[in-house]
């Protein structure tokens, strides 16, 4: 068994995580600032094929 200070550890880690992936997905869909952030990196990958 695991100690409680691990287990609690583990999953606030998880729930932040998946908090974050919330906030960015709902950010990128609702902001209008995303596609000239997205523009560069767009770009790049283009470069590298």
């Amino acid at each position: 068994m695991k100690s409680p200070v691990v287990v609690v550890a583990i999953t606030l880690t998880a729930a932040i995580l998946v908090a974050a992936s919330l906030l960015i997905i709902v950010g990128t869909r609702k902001g209008t600032g995303t596609s000239t952030l997205n523009a560069p990196t767009l770009q790049q990958r283009a470069h590298m094929v």
